[in-house]
């Protein structure tokens, strides 16, 4: 049995965002000016790289960092969620982060497919 693109790079997904994650990067990564930011996206864009070629490996690396930031999440939660002052917030953040990560991952298995 082997793995689908989309299953080996979830799995990639999880070990960067979450095994080779430390404190500093976790705490730092929202800040694009913070070397924590681009350090946290080289890990990503390494490891999806290596199914994605290089190409794939810098968009959807660049992509995370964007993510990490916060603003994009903040917004949906602010705009089209309404839970700003949700005591369940820092859950919702982090399944927020996670599925607009894998979001892009497989938009990217959608959007490659068709240039190929």
């Amino acid at each position: 049995m082997t793995l689908t693109i989309f299953e080996a790079a979830f799995m990639l997904h999880l070990i960067a965002d979450w095994l080779l994650q430390n404190e500093w990067m976790a705490t730092n990564k929202v800040k694009l000016s913070h070397p924590a930011a681009w350090v946290h996206g080289t890990i990503h864009g390494i490891l999806l790289g290596l199914i994605f070629g290089w190409v794939g490996g810098v968009v959807l690396a660049l992509l995370h960092v964007l993510i990490d930031t916060r603003y994009p999440i903040r917004w949906w939660n602010r705009v089209f969620k309404k839970c700003d002052n949700s005591p369940d917030l820092p859950i919702l953040l982090i399944g927020c982060d996670q599925t607009l990560h894998i979001g892009c991952i497989a938009g990217w298995i959608v959007l490659a497919g068709r240039w190929h």
